[in-house]
């Protein structure tokens, strides 16, 4: 496909993509197996928080993966069968979600940080047949594990324990010859548990050809090629780790830059940017906040070129921060669990600072009212994508066991993405909510996104998360839950300044009417905010 910087401007970048997806396709064999023809070429450079490194080519992931295929055929793990991985960032993760697609048995991803009763009702939902996990996780399986009738393979990374195979010990007792499965781009690859911003968890179905399609998110948005080391600091398990953690960085053979730790620091997270070589990250929202409120004149990046944002829109006020400190523009990206990148800010557009940019090559969007019909320029709606047959490239396949669900998703030739946003004249997309995050109040809407950018352009906030609080008169009135700033303690008379500080920024009928300051916000495992449970509180509390 041929990389960004051969691209100048947006007109070329649309007619760049021809989109002909082949009738068979296999990630593992198609991408994989050829970058690992160079025997040197480096997949993950790997690094702990003990300073232990170690590095992965692409050719001993592929025969470690073929390995990991025979095992699993030993243990009666069978194509079409679906595996729970519940892993951090042990380079053991790679393998597996490699030794999955090669051998046609559907991944389902999940986070570390899921309860015993998450694991169980994941497991029975997907109807796994193996989980494979660390040791600290495996307690929480034993705990639900009769709950479990169709799991018929338990695998631990990371020692042994009764009852458990051993990942190390199976994988070196079979050979590196495997016959890669013939997959249909069609056929089903991955399951991935949306976020749950709403409700219970969804199973998004993608197929073979999702990881294809991410070479619209590696080359247009990430912009990759063979020599880029590309840092991507994410949960793997969540679907931006597909993004950015696996197929965009693969698809165009770069290598991944892959630090594995329990938990983020981001001083630490800034040593690491400054002592090794990493030309491109990525990072959602909330990882670019934290890294803003450190000293960042204390650091150097000399080979940091490009810096991308996605998860929710990223606050102007942390980008104009970063690329004064750093000479880069993090450039906002967008996609959901259920797609692959469908609309950022390109490295050769000039951005506008909050904006979602412009859509991908082969991804047509729109901006639609409830019959299906296109609103004009500057009109808020929904954010739609233009389907054929329910197809569109990287779109998911399936909500697994609802299909009403999946079927009130489209409308028409339109995926609705469930988001709320506008376009303007220039083509430029904008993110206002969630649909259920719009507040009504007396009569106006109110995106919580624009009320929480003005807020963090105050010294004192952090970060923040704006909802409907409930009010007899107006019906609803904007409450602002803030993380203060080191330093900043809350008071009422900081209350009345932050009021006035947003009437300043913003429409004055968008400022907080009610502010509550908290130590943090409550979040999904992929790092979005959970608005949902703050409404529900206040919901409660009136």
């Amino acid at each position: 496909m041929g990389y960004t910087s051969e691209i100048k401007n947006y007109g070329e970048a649309q007619k760049d993509l021809l989109w002909s997806p082949p009738e068979r396709y296999n990630f593992a064999r198609d991408v994989i197996d050829k970058w690992a023809e160079d025997p040197e070429k480096l997949a993950i450079k790997w690094v702990d928080d003990f300073g232990y490194r170690q590095d992965l080519t692409f050719a001993q992931l592929s025969a470690r993966s073929r390995r990991l295929c025979n095992a699993f055929e030993a243990a009666g793990i069978k194509r079409g069968d679906t595996v729970v991985l519940v892993l951090g960032r042990n380079l053991e993760w790679w393998e597996i979600l490699t030794a999955c697609i090669r051998m046609g048995v559907i991944c389902s991803p999940g986070t570390t940080q899921l309860s015993p009763k998450d694991l169980s009702y994941r497991m029975n939902a997907a109807g796994a047949t193996c989980f494979i996990s660390d040791v600290e996780n495996s307690e929480k399986m034993e705990k639900v594990a009769h709950e479990c009738p169709t799991m018929r393979a338990r695998i631990l990374v990371d020692g042994e324990k009764g009852g458990w195979l051993c990942y190390e010990e199976i994988v070196q007792r079979q050979k590196d010859s495997f016959e890669t499965v013939d997959t249909l781009f069609e056929e089903d690859a991955l399951c991935y548990f949306t976020s749950g911003t709403t409700g219970y968890p969804k199973m998004t179905i993608h197929n073979h050809g999702y990881g294809y399609a991410h070479q619209i998110t590696g080359k247009y948005w990430l912009d990759l090629s063979p020599d880029d080391l590309h840092w991507n600091i994410s949960d793997t398990g969540w679907a931006k780790a597909a993004y950015s953690s696996y197929f965009g960085p693969w698809n165009q053979g770069a290598t991944l830059f892959v630090h594995h730790s329990t938990t983020f620091d981001p001083i630490q997270s800034l040593k690491l940017l400054a002592d090794n070589p990493v030309t491109t990250m990525c990072g959602a929202p909330t990882i670019y906040r934290m890294l803003v409120q450190q000293d960042l004149t204390s650091y150097s990046f000399p080979s940091l070129r490009h810096c991308v944002g996605a998860g929710e829109p990223l606050n102007p006020e942390v980008i104009e921060t970063w690329k004064k400190a750093t000479g880069i523009t993090v450039r906002d990206g967008y996609g959901q669990t259920e797609t692959v990148l469908v609309c950022g800010n390109f490295p050769f557009l000039e951005p506008r600072f909050g904006s979602m940019g412009k859509p991908m090559p082969g991804i047509e969007m729109g901006i639609i009212d409830n019959a299906g019909k296109l609103l004009p320029v500057d009109t808020e709606g929904d954010i739609a994508i233009k389907v054929i047959n329910k197809r569109a490239p990287g779109l998911f396949v399936d909500y697994r066991g609802d299909a009403d669900r999946y079927d009130s998703c489209f409308i028409g030739d339109w995926y609705i993405t469930g988001d709320r946003g506008y376009v303007d004249r220039d083509g430029y997309y904008w993110f206002v909510s969630r649909a259920d995050d719009v507040i009504l109040s007396a009569g106006y809407r109110i995106g919580p996104f624009e009320v929480e950018s003005a807020l963090i352009e105050h010294p004192s906030v952090a970060e923040s998360a704006v909802v409907a609080s409930p009010d007899s008169t107006r019906g609803a009135v904007v409450k602002a839950f803030v993380v203060l700033a080191p330093g900043f303690e809350g008071s009422s008379q900081l209350v009345n300044e932050l009021k006035e500080h947003v009437k300043n920024v913003t429409a004055p009928y968008k400022y907080p009417r009610k502010i509550e300051f908290v130590e943090n916000l409550p979040k999904t495992v992929s790092g979005k905010i959970r608005r949902i449970e703050l409404r529900d509180r206040e919901a409660a509390s009136s």
